[in-house]
Order: C-alpha cells, then structure tokens, then sequence
C-alpha cells in the first residue's frame, strides 16, 4: 500500500467514516478541525488532529486548500480524502493535491474538470448520446442573458449552481419574475457553498423520480455501475430518504441508466468512486442531469445491498489496486448482484412544523438505536453535544437492510423509535410518516412527494416525559421550588395505602348508571322522592382547593378512584372540576384538566362527576360569549361531566339562564342552578338577603330550567336554626331537589346538616375525613356515623369510609407547604364572611405581598370593602374582587375614607374596574353610585349582559396560520 497516511479534509460523520475504514486498513489518520468543532467526534476517531484556521472562523477553514496541503505534508500524510462538500469536487485541490506529491482520494483532475461541472458534463452526455434536459446555450453572467436564455428553453426551468449540490443555488422558475427575483440570491448562495458562483437554466421535468447510478472505477480503464439508488424523497432539492435498490422501476428504465452512466463514465475515461444522476418523467422518459465525482451521503445504502465497502475502494483505486484485484474484489459486472433492499434516513435537528428551520442547542438526551439490519453513521451527538447554527443540521445517519423493502421499513421504524434525541427538536416523526406512507411503500414518490402530501406534517411529538421529570428535578434540587415556600427537615412522609378492591370484579350500579338509565328529569324526581340522605364526595375538587389551594395532582387521585368507585358506589355524587382546577392544573401542576377529567371517569364509571360552572365565567375570572360557554359546556359533558353546578357571584339569574339551557338542550345532564347563601336570615336587620329573597331566587331558577337547586354556603354562613328556617321554605317554593353545599369554618356546620337533614334536604355535600373541616366540607365519615339510627341514614361501610380517610390524611402529609393555616375552626368567619375556598389562596396571596404578619388586617379589611361595595354575595369571582382590593388597601395603608376622599387620584386594582364596569354582572340592589363614579373615573356605563360571539372557524384559522 503507498498510502502510509491519510488526512481527511472533513468533519462530521462522513470524517469518522473515512478515519474507520482507514483504521480497518491499518493507515495512519490525521483529522483537521475548526475552533468551533474542537469538541466534534471526528477529531478523537483519528490518531492526530489538528486545528485549522482562527478561532472566528468555524467554516471558512475547510476550504482553505493552501492551509490543509501545507499541514499534510508538515505532518507526513502522503494521501488526503475530502469525504463529500467542501473541497470534495475542486479540480483545483485536486491539482495541487498532485503538484505537492499527495495522493487525492478521489477522481483525477481532468475527469473533475470535465464533471464536476454540470454545464460540461451535459455536453458530455449528450455527446455519448444520453438523454438530456435542454438548457442555456449561452453563459449566465448576468440576469439579462438569464432572461434571454429562459425565454428560448421555455418555461418552468431549473436555475442550478454549475459547482455543487445538496440542493445549494437550486431554483425553480415558473415565469420571468421568478427568475429576476432569485437569480442573484441563487448565485450568492452558490458562490458562499462552492467558491463558484457559476449559474446554468435547464428545463423544469415535473414530477419526476431521481435515481443515480453508483460507479466504480480503477485507473485501467475497469468501470462498474453498483446499481441504482431512488433519492426521490426530497424537500428543497435535499434528499430526505433514499432506497436501494430502486422499487416500482421498470427493469427497461433500470438498464437504461446503467447504460448511460457507464457509456459517460468510460467518454471520460473516470477512475475512483461517482455517481451518475438521472430525472425519470411519469412516462419513462430518462433525463440525465449531473455526475458527483465523489462519496455520496447515501453511499451506505449501496454498500449494504452489494456488500462493498465504497471507502475502501476508494482508497484502494487511490492507491493503484484494480478493481478485480484480491483488495477491492469487484469483478466483472455480471457477477454483482443486489440482495435485499436498504433505506436511509436522514435525521436532522430540523422542525418539520415549522418549515424545517434548524434548530440548535444542547443535546441534553441521546440514545442511539442498534439491532439486526441497522447501521448508523453518526457526527458529533452524544449527551450534552451542542448542536451548532454554522454547520449542517444532520446528526446522523440510519441504514436499514432487509430482504424485502417492507422488511427494511419495519427495521427503520423501529430503530426510530428507539432514539431518543431531547434538547433540540429533530424530524424522526416526519421520517416515521414519510416510509409508513402507502405511496413510499409502494415506489411511487417523486421528487415533490413531500410538499404535495400534507398528512406528513400529522406529527405526534413525544411527550418526553423523562427529560421534563429530570429537568424539574434537578431544577428543585439545586433551587428549590419557587412555589413552595418553606420546607420542614423535620417532616416524617408516610406511604399512602390505597384500601383493598377486586379489581376483576364488574363496578357495582351507581347514581350515573341510573341517569344514564332514567334521563335527568325522572332521575331528579326519583331523588326527590328517595327518603335516604345522599352525599357528595368533595374530597377530589373542593376539599383540597380549600385546605391546599388546589395543588393535589390527578396521580394522588387515581391511586384510589376505582377502589372507591368499587367500595362506595352508593355515593351520590363526586365533585372533581370547576373553579381553581383549570388555573392551578396549568399554572402550577403543569396537567391538563381534560385529562385529569378523563382518567377520573375512566377509573370512576359507576358515580356521577359534578362541576362547579361560574355561569358566564365558565370556569374563569372574566365573563366569555354564550357560545364559548355552549362549547364548553357540551365538551365538559362528552368527557365526563354529569351535574353541572351553575352559578353566578352576584345570583344574577340572567347570567345562570343560557347555561342552564346548555345543560338542558345539548346534554343529559343535570343542570343545578345554585343559590349563594350570604349574611344572616335570622338577623330581622338584614332586609337585603332575607327568606323572601332566597325563596324567590329559587323560583326563578326552577322557572328557568334548572333540574335541581344547589345552596352554596362558600363562607359557611348557614347556621343550624337558619338551616331549618330556609330548607322548608325553599322545598315549599319549589318542586325539585335541593342540595345544601357549605365549608366548616366555624367547626359549625355539621349541627346545620343535622338541621338541614331533618328538614328535607336531599344531598349535602361532605369531604373524607382526612380533607375535611376548617375551610372544607364537614367531615364525610363523621357525619354518616351521625346519622346512623336516623330514620334517612344511607348505608356506607364505615371501615372502609375511615380507610379511605386514612389515605388522604397521608396524602395531605406531602401538600403541607399549601395549607390554609387556618388551626381551628374560627367564629371570625361571621363577620369577615370570606369563603373557605378563598380563604386557602389569599393567606398565600398576602404573603407573598409582604403582608404575611398583617393577615388579621387583611380579614378585617375583607369585612369593610365588602360593606363599601354594597354587602356583595361573595363567590369567584366577586370574593376575589373583595380580597384584591382589601390586600390593595392594606398594602397601601389605605381605609374607606381615604378611597371616597382620594380615589379620583388612585389606580384601582383591575379586577375592581372591571366589576364596576359590569362584567360580573348586575349585583342585588345594584352598585354604590358614588364609589362606582370614583373607581371608574366618573365614566360610568351599564353593562346588561352579552357579549360578541365568537366566530371559531376564523379563531382557528388565526391559531393555525397567523
């Protein structure tokens, strides 16, 4: 071998494919590289390597032939390979290559001088009679001469770089105005890639297949084609997949090509390793259009098909080797064969979604594929690689071989789907669309298949689950988490036990089996009539919004919803969405509610699913349009909902109507219009919210369509002897079911379910011991075993009820940095009436304000501006409102007097104009004039209700295109 050292002007994986078949052929290697690939791999495979040009130069260097030749000879290496790109087609390296005694691994000058250039190699071609595409008869050294030229061959054409490829200066032109407004950004282009800015026009084939040739050849005149290849998966002009051999050819169309390329190969005497490329129309018809005189990307595909080594060979020819010779083994041409069938894919740190623009960072996961039939050919990528913007976005690599083109499919699918590449976005979903495709199966791409077949862009992304929990993780571990604001060393975790359930039994009939059965309006009367006392399990929604401000993750929640499915089917309903769930699931547990809804029903068939449902405000703090609210509320349905709790802050029935009679019309559900309880009805003052306010309410309700009237007691308010005045009243009032919903903040409201039981109540609703009480529900089991010998006792397996009680009070163990605060129940809750659910989120709120030890001013300011603002019924999102202006006020040491004197010179807190404005709605005995005129600047407006529908033909098209 007179090859005793090879330096290989390249980078990448084609660097580290030349360097292993050298080490293969025990040469010495020396590998150069810029200051921005000092940590590239190629650099470690070879036994030297050097850097080349300044450390502000990551690419110009490559193609610096002076600079590379001169460090060859320094460093002893007779021989220099250039892979492909770069120097790989300059006659001029070639040339000085030979003038300075180095060996140039690849084709003799003349012959690059003579192919290398398309323009030339055309006249070759046509020359050895091959077909070819008609092109520019005169040089294009200017865009006027380009016009001239375009308008004799016809249009469309192909504006193409003379020196190149890889799609580098490839334009197509449909009419003159194209050609004017890119023919010099082509020519730049081409002239940045190559070094020669040298530009030819050829007539435009549509829809064609690409096919090319492989040949090989030694310097004794042996040529042999290796078969073909199908590159016609491309965008831009860049192959993307490539087969070999090729499927759904003709064998006339196949000895076509293999003619024409030996017939131009042997016209230039060629030696080494090229490939001859070739358009095929949709009749057949064969058009030449260029030879690269080089290794080509997807050389590996031949060489698992024919099983020659087109490196070696190279090398080999180099070296002065025929190709019949016991080194390179490539004998007469009808002795080579094919076996099988291979394909490469390309991946690339591209984002098919968004034009394929490359992406680049830091690889922060990297996991390559293996297995039969699979090689890989990898650059630099490995687990904290960085991915850079000035080199080509490929990371590597995969060939798949087998012996039928569906064998090697099912290899390269598989091998796709073991990688695992995090850290910058890639195109191996794409990849996995494009060969699972019917038409790649069956051979019929052409070169536009990608930009005609949209459903290739239908890409499901991984969830990358591990790179997130890992990310978060270590984020914590080193930082802390910035929602938890304390942590106790000293906290003792116990494990959760979930209590036993046959989990192959059939779930037994529940409450959603019979609405299913019955429809919502017999279901209600049976209700009515059912003497039991039903309960509501809030311990999956409201009870942990109350004591943990809704932090409890879907996990927590699975672990046990089909065990209590299973053991307490008897449950009248659970509560398990609405309110906070949507901002807290997305803000701060980063789930997505739907899902927690899906896996819940799931897990949970048999018992019905309620909502809370703000009326106009859905599950939000801003009022929505009625067919935002529509949608919402038949989508809540399809995916689990079965009562809808309906409410407005302010009672304003015009704003509970439309969703009631969403409910009603669109879904078999339960619409439950609540009544939110406020203030005192056995206080004879209180002339506002008395009994006949309550009474009539309810009414109006029944009369607008409501299945059922829910009493919502936020603050817990609802005191025993009150319970037993207002249930009969209301039962008087109206014809359907009542169902009493309160927080036991005073440690109060177990006495007034007693009341409101014996009074005639239908459901109330509880929480499992473990979250109950305080702000919470009163307490599930507690009030079961209450009623035990009660004439409406319901039979729940009360061992069980406490098990369960026992899991969330483990549970509860890990949200401690989420508690209320709140220790005991507290009769302050009388006077500042701030509802149990608020009352978790605004000691939270104060305190990260700074007003953590002014909390008991904060309360006591709850109480004053809810007597400004009139004496509000107080739910979200009119208690928020109240608690953004207390905080504001006590942040800003400001009392009522101050407001009513100074407010025309103070910002309001947002959410207080826009409740002046209206936009929660009309409260009872409407606004406080004169405050209303200093909050809103004296700009005083009626808002009655309504706003613009939403037309979601047109907010889709803006969320999809714009």
């Amino acid at each position: 071998m007179k090859i005793k050292k090879v330096l290989v002007a390249n980078r990448g994986e084609i660097a580290i494919r030349i360097l292993r078949a050298c080490t293969e052929l025990n040469v010495p290697t020396l590998a150069v590289y810029t200051y921005e690939d000092r940590y590239s791999q190629h650099r470690y495979k070879a036994d030297e390597s050097y850097q080349i040009g300044k450390d502000n130069e990551p690419l110009k260097p490559y193609l610096n032939i002076d600079e590379i030749i001169n460090l060859a000879k320094i460093k002893n290496a007779n021989a220099i390979h250039p892979g492909y790109g770069f120097l790989s087609e300059n006659s001029e390296f070639a040339r000085k290559c030979a003038e300075n005694d180095i060996i140039f691994i690849g084709p003799d000058p003349r012959v690059m001088d003579a192919l290398g250039d398309k323009i030339t190699a055309k006249k070759i071609a046509k020359k050895c009679e091959v077909p070819i595409i008609e092109g520019n008869k005169n040089e294009l050294i200017n865009l006027k001469i380009a016009l001239s030229e375009a308008e004799n061959i016809g249009y469309p054409l192909m504006l193409k770089a003379a020196s190149g490829g890889g799609g580098r200066g490839m334009r197509i032109v449909r009419n003159p105005k194209d050609l004017e407004a890119t023919f010099d950004g082509a020519k730049n282009e081409a002239l940045n890639a190559f070094g020669d800015g040298t530009m030819f026009l050829e007539k435009y084939v549509e829809n064609p297949k690409h096919l090319e040739v492989q040949i090989a050849a030694d310097n004794y005149g042996n040529i042999r084609h290796l078969f073909e290849r199908d590159c016609s998966v491309q965008r831009r002009h860049q192959k993307v997949v490539e087969i070999a051999p090729s499927h759904n050819v003709s064998e006339k169309v196949k000895q076509s090509l293999y003619k024409y390329a030996l017939a131009i190969a042997n016209e230039v005497n060629y030696n080494n390793i090229g490939t001859v490329e070739f358009l095929v129309g949709q009749n057949d018809e064969v058009y030449f259009i260029e030879v690269n005189p080089r290794i080509q990307v997807e050389h590996t595909v031949t060489e698992m098909v024919t099983g020659i080594d087109l490196v070696k060979t190279q090398i080999f020819v180099a070296a002065g080797y025929k190709l019949d010779s016991k080194q390179i083994k490539i004998y007469e041409q009808e002795g080579l064969s094919t076996y099988g069938f291979a394909l490469q894919c390309r991946i690339t740190t591209e984002d098919p979604e968004n034009n394929f623009t490359p992406d680049y960072g830091t690889i922060s996961t990297y996991r390559s594929a293996a297995g039969m039939g699979i090689r890989l050919d990898a650059g630099s990528v490995y687990q904290s690689s960085k991915i850079s913007p000035f080199f080509d976005s490929m990371l590597v690599k995969v060939s798949a071989h087998g012996r039928t083109l569906d064998g090697a499919i099912r290899k390269m699918i598989r091998a796709l789907k073991e990688f695992r590449v995090r850290g910058v976005k890639t195109n191996m979903q794409f990849l996995q669309n494009v060969i699972q495709h019917e038409t790649f199966k069956a051979g019929k791409v052409n070169v536009n298949f990608i930009q005609n077949t949209s459903e290739l862009f239908d890409i499901n992304l991984p969830q990358d689950r591990t790179s997130k929990l890992t990310k978060f993780l270590g984020e914590v571990i080193v930082n802390g988490n910035t929602d938890v604001k304390y942590i106790d060393k000293n906290k003792e975790l116990r494990i959760p036990k979930t209590p036993n359930y046959n989990a192959l039994e059939p779930y037994p009939k529940g409450t959603k089996d019979m609405l299913t059965e019955m429809g919502a309006n017999k279901f209600c009367e049976w209700l009515k009539n059912d003497n039991k006392i039903h309960f509501t399990d809030t311990t999956l929604r409201d009870a942990h919004q109350s004591l943990l401000a809704t932090r409890m993750r879907t996990f927590d929640m699975l672990n046990v919803a089909e065990s209590f499915a299973k053991n307490h089917a008897n449950t009248f309903s659970l509560e398990v969405w609405g309110g906070a769930t949507f901002d807290v699931c997305l803000r701060f547990l980063h789930e997505s509610p739907w899902t927690r809804l899906r896996e819940l029903r799931t897990a949970m068939p048999n018992i019905l699913f309620q909502m809370l449902l703000r009326g106009s405000n859905a599950v939000g703090y801003a009022a929505y349009p009625d067919n935002l609210i529509e949608k919402f509320v038949v989508k809540s349905w399809e995916n689990g909902i079965d009562i809808f709790r309906i409410f407005d802050s302010l009672n304003w029935v015009k704003a509970m109507e439309p969703s009631i009679n969403y409910v009603r019309n669109q879904t078999g559900g339960i619409a439950q219009a609540a009544i939110s309880y406020t203030g005192d009805i056995l206080d004879k003052n209180n002339t506002k919210y008395n009994l006949n306010y309550y009474t009539q309410l309810a009414k109006d309700l029944e009369n607008a369509g409501a299945h059922m009237i829910a009493i919502k007691d936020m603050a817990g308010l609802l005191k025993p002897f009150a319970a037993a005045e207002l249930i009969p009243a209301i039962k008087n009032a109206v014809n359907i079911p009542i169902h009493l919903h309160t927080h036991d903040t005073s440690s109060l409201q177990s006495a007034t379910y007693l009341k409101a039981i014996e009074a005639g109540v239908d459901v109330v609703d509880v929480a499992l011991g473990g979250l109950s009480g305080l702000t919470s529900q009163p307490n599930f089991n507690s009030v079961v075993e209450m009623l035990k010998y009660h004439d409406r006792y319901n039979d729940f397996d009360l061992e069980k009820l406490n098990q369960f009680s026992n899991y969330w009070e483990d549970i509860r163990e890990y949200y401690y940095p989420f508690e209320s605060g709140l220790k005991s129940g507290t009769a302050e809750v009388f006077q500042h009436e701030i509802p149990g659910g608020q009352y978790s989120n605004l000691r939270p709120q104060a305190t990260a304000l700074g007003l953590a030890d002014r909390f008991d001013e904060v309360k006591k300011m709850y109480h004053e501006v809810n007597m400004m603002f009139g004496d509000l019924v107080k739910v979200t999102p009119s208690s928020k409102v109240v608690g953004d202006m207390a905080i504001f006020m006590v942040t800003n040491d400001l009392s009522p007097q101050d407001v009513m004197e100074r407010g025309h010179e103070i910002s309001f807190p947002e959410s207080v104009i826009n409740f002046f404005k209206g936009d929660l709605g009309q409260p009872v005995g409407g606004f406080p004039k004169e405050l209303q005129k200093i909050v809103l600047k004296n700009k005083v407006q009626d808002n009655l209700r309504g706003l613009s529908l939403i037309n979601f033909r047109v907010l889709i098209y803006k969320f999809l295109f714009l």
